[in-house]
């Protein structure tokens, strides 16, 4: 058995990348493409490497040499590299892909350095390596039938998204046996290369023999095995959080602050979102009329306060909308100034968006991570601004509403600024559930500021939809100047108009958020390693014991594919090993609690 890579493309989507070198050069955690694949060809007993050149082929020829010099190597030179298309570097290696029985390979992948033993181990000896169509993949799918047989490779000018859950998607590994490439593939290949030219993809000759009954092209399929095509930039960053290196694999993922859709096998337990809401029928709804809201301007700032007002029943003139919480936030920071008590550990923004105050830390690690009503009404009485994220992120402390409206009367008593974050608020056991955008309250405390994330309690991040509600009508009408006419999108405005129709079942998914924590901490506290905290939010904390927090969040990553989120670094814990996991559905749950049954302390 040989390997063929076909490597004389210039990678001009890489930029810079590949300015002066070949894209399997470019490194993906810390070493080249070229060492990733030599290193899965060892695994798999290969030793004869043919390399087909052209951009900067003396380079890779040179590289090659040093790093593999304890293979068998072939150079086959494609001067017409900047011309021709992958068929014509294959066409002018056939007399080397008859030689053996070949694993072909591109030269812009990433994958699991365990895919070529086990591809060369299979039975078949004509075999098309497939992954299951994902939403990040592009170019040549197939259609597998019976028994594995390839029944048809898709273009991408054919490809039809109403069939995409049909698809496996070629990661262009293959291996074809001496007999198939004699006696079929090159045969085709010069048949059609003659016919259509030099400028084609060499997937068009398995496209026509895929019709042919005797070619017997079968699936390899990925399976759980990681891998990635690296075409341009963003997917030469997503290979580096896959691939990264011992020891940065979580720093990679933690970087990119979420988008983690684009990592089909990642379990989020990080990112705190509802699993529950919203209802499929509430999604229906919004992709029925995906193009109208695609393709039409939203509204701006006075309807969206009025579909606001509608959802929360609260006057309209004290609502503003943001792009999520966010940048509420950060809008209310370039507000406020003074000295401003806020209880640490917290969320960041609440620390980074607010230059113009003093921030006057409350150590929560103090009172164990709970609130200390004492330090809390004193600050009431001596700031500026007190700010209370109730339930508090990360502990998942809570404080009642009784116990809330006594700093905000003690607020109002002094002048203070109350800034109430309740974003995590409706995952509240029920009889404790409450909410401070009432048009009473908001009018008997103007001192007030009440902000809450649509996104993560309502499980649509991708909204980007947070609300403030005050009844300060100057301060309003400040923070509303601050703001871009058009900062809700059409999507968000929708999912407003609409809530109302849904509102009852997203109340009975806050209530199994509810169910499913209280399963999570009892869980949680079984592991002798963990002591989860006391929590009314959609996740909890827990104190690591035995082992560090990144070293726990490490092996949940590398083992399992599991994202929780490390705290240890975060102000207030001072290095101290604590983690906070998110509740999710009760199959993911499940997946947490077996991936944690592996560590042993």
């Amino acid at each position: 058995m040989q390997a063929l890579m076909l490597a004389a493309g210039m990678g001009k989507r890489l930029g810079a990348y590949t300015d002066n070198q070949t894209k399997c050069m470019v490194k993906v955690g810390g070493r080249t493409l070229l060492e990733h694949a030599a290193d899965a060809l060892r695994l798999a007993g290969i030793h004869r490497f043919v390399l087909v050149v052209g951009y900067e082929g003396e380079k890779l020829k040179a590289f090659a040499r040093e790093k593999l010099a304890d293979f068998e190597l072939v150079f086959v030179e494609n001067p017409d590299y900047a011309s021709t298309n992958n068929i014509y570097s294959l066409y002018l290696a056939r007399e080397e892909l008859v030689r053996d029985d070949t694993i072909l390979l591109e030269s812009d992948l990433i994958y699991d350095p365990a895919l070529i033993q086990k591809l060369v181990q299979a039975p078949d000896p004509n075999m098309v390596t497939v992954a299951k169509f994902e939403q990040w993949m592009d170019g040549t799918m197939t259609l597998v039938g019976e028994n594995g047989i390839i029944r048809e490779f898709v273009e991408k000018k054919d490809f039809r998204f109403d069939s995409a859950d049909t698809y496996f998607k070629t990661v262009n590994v293959y291996k074809f046996s001496r007999s198939f490439s004699q006696k079929q593939y090159v045969p085709f290949m010069e048949a059609y290369i003659r016919a259509y030219g030099e400028n084609q993809y060499y997937e068009m000759v398995l496209k026509a023999l895929a019709h042919l009954s005797f070619a017997g092209l079968k699936a390899f399929e990925m399976g759980n095995m990681k891998w990635y095509e690296i075409d341009d930039v963003q997917d030469l960053d997503i290979a580096n959080t896959l691939f990264a290196a011992e020891g940065d694999r979580l720093r990679a993922y933690e970087s990119h602050y979420g988008g983690f859709w684009r990592f089909g096998a990642l379990k989020d337990f990080c990112y705190l979102v509802n699993p529950y809401f919203p209802p499929q029928r509430m999604v229906d709804q919004m992709q029925y009329f995906f193009r109208t809201l695609l393709t039409d301007y939203p509204s701006g700032m006075y309807v969206q306060k009025l579909l606001a007002g509608k959802m929360f029943s609260v006057k309209e003139d004290y609502l503003l909308l943001g792009n999520g919480a966010a940048e509420l936030i950060n809008t209310l920071g370039r507000a406020l100034k003074g000295r401003t008590a806020l209880s640490v550990p917290a969320f960041n923004e609440y620390v980074r968006c607010f230059p113009a105050c003093e921030i006057v830390p409350i150590a929560g690690a103090n009172h164990d991570f709970r609130f200390d009503m004492d330090v809390l009404r004193e600050a009431a009485a001596e700031m500026d601004n007190l700010f209370l994220i109730n339930p508090d992120n990360p502990s998942g402390a809570f404080l009642t509403r009784e116990q809330v409206l006594e700093l905000a009367e003690l607020c109002r008593e002094h002048g203070t600024v109350f800034v109430v974050d309740e974003s995590f608020v409706d995952f509240a056991d029920r009889e404790l559930r409450f909410t401070l955008l009432e048009n009473g309250l908001l009018e008997r405390y103007p001192n007030m500021v009440v902000i809450r994330s649509i996104s993560k309690s309502y499980g649509v991040p991708g909204l980007r939809l947070g609300v403030a509600a005050c009844s300060d009508r100057a301060r309003m009408e400040k923070l509303r100047g601050l703001l871009p006419v058009w900062n809700i999108n059409s999507f968000g405005e929708y999912f407003l108009q609409i809530y109302g129709l849904y509102a009852g079942q997203y109340a009975a998914a806050c209530d199994e958020i509810g169910r499913q924590r209280s399963k999570m901490a009892e869980k949680l506290a079984s592991f002798p390693f963990l002591t989860p905290y006391p929590s009314q939010a959609n996740y909890i904390m827990c104190r690591v014991d035995g082992i560090s927090s990144k070293a726990l969040a490490d092996a949940l990553l590398k083992q399992d594919d599991l994202l929780i989120k490390d705290l240890s670094s975060k102000s207030g814990f001072d290095g101290r090993s604590f983690i906070r996991v998110a509740v999710r559905d009760e199959t993911d749950n499940e997946a947490l609690y077996r991936a944690l049954e592996k560590i042993h302390v």
